[in-house]
């Protein structure tokens, strides 16, 4: 099979990775910025609430969450929105999407433990299936997951018995491969489709998505399996695929200038490109932190400006994870 099919399978097949609900942080594969503080929701929503108090969004439209996992990052933003106007939660609506029944049994109990009956969530399995005049649509390291086809020296992967073998690629990925002057590398597959099923069903959104990755080519692999914090490049003579199948996760660096791509070709507008760091300060994590050294210990405080230090220090989290946020 193809490799998109392949990786599909181990992500989201029968018993895929992402199947059932899995650990993030110290017990699992990898750390994500959600994983890593309650005030990288806190910020997103800051900057959702400046857009509501500037009438650039609708108090009566939705926040939806796409691949929310356990449900942290959207919980964290209600809980900041409700600090900003608690008249909001009775307003908006709340969505996640999300496949995989396990997943939203997990989130379900999870968003139950935060608020009770207080908070209604509506479930989408896909993003085709959300209609509305307006939504505020949140994402954390999505576009890394979705499948991709390797491409090198004008051959594609194949993928028989766990074996990766090359033959000639289509014309039309050779086309646009040339196009974007990509000789080597991944080419994911789905952004196009997935950017007009959003363009389809909501009438006006602001999508603001974090994700590794750049806007230029780097013409090389970056494909990896993360298993218990340790990295495999896919190519590794240490990884054996058949070990690691469905077992472990699967990822890349995400070609930002594809995502864009796809979302201007869908009728949406890129309003922001940024690094992590730049975003969060923008958004006001640094004023969410100060506000809560007002009202907790010494210790607490310290804490979690370590926490937000891993969100933002260059060398960590802050350059390498990169904003977008796109506007129809």
């Amino acid at each position: 099979m193809q490799f998109s099919a392949y990786m599909n399978e181990w992500l989201y097949g029968e018993e895929g990775y992402y199947k059932h609900f899995k650990a993030i942080g110290k017990s699992g594969d990898f750390y994500t910025s959600v994983s890593t503080s309650s005030f990288f929701g806190a910020s997103i929503a800051n900057y959702f609430y400046s857009l509501l108090k500037e009438e650039k969004a609708d108090k009566n439209g939705w926040l939806i969450e796409i691949g929310a996992h356990q449900g942290y990052l959207l919980c964290d933003m209600i809980q900041w929105l409700y600090t900003c106007d608690p008249t909001l939660v009775q307003t908006l609506k709340f969505g996640i999407v999300e496949r995989q029944p396990e997943v939203q049994k997990a989130q379900l109990a999870y968003i139950q433990e935060r608020f009770g009956d207080d908070i209604q969530i509506t479930h989408f399995n896909d993003i085709a299936e959300v209609k509305a005049t307006y939504a505020f649509v949140v994402a954390n390291e999505i576009f890394d997951a979705f499948p991709c086809e390797l491409l090198k020296d004008e051959k594609i992967a194949l993928v028989k018995e766990h074996k990766i073998e090359w033959e000639e690629a289509p014309s039309e990925m050779l086309t646009w491969a040339k196009k974007h002057h990509l000789t080597q590398g991944e080419i994911a597959v789905g952004y196009e489709e997935f950017a007009k099923e959003m363009a389809r069903g909501i009438e006006k959104c602001d999508f603001v998505s974090f994700d590794y990755g750049e806007k230029y080519i780097r013409n090389d692999f970056s494909i990896r399996v993360y298993r218990a914090h340790e990295t495999f490049p896919l190519f590794d003579e240490a990884l054996t695929l058949s070990d690691s199948y469905k077992k472990d996760d699967i990822t890349y660096d995400v070609n930002f200038g594809h995502v864009s791509e796809a979302f201007v070709e869908a009728g949406f507008e890129e309003m922001c490109y940024e690094t992590q760091a730049r975003a969060l300060i923008r958004f006001g994590i640094i004023d969410i932190l100060e506000r809560f050294a007002k009202q907790t210990s010494q210790v607490r405080y310290a804490s979690e400006a370590d926490k937000i230090k891993t969100l933002i220090a260059p060398t960590m989290m802050g350059d390498r994870f990169k904003l977008v946020h796109f506007r129809k």
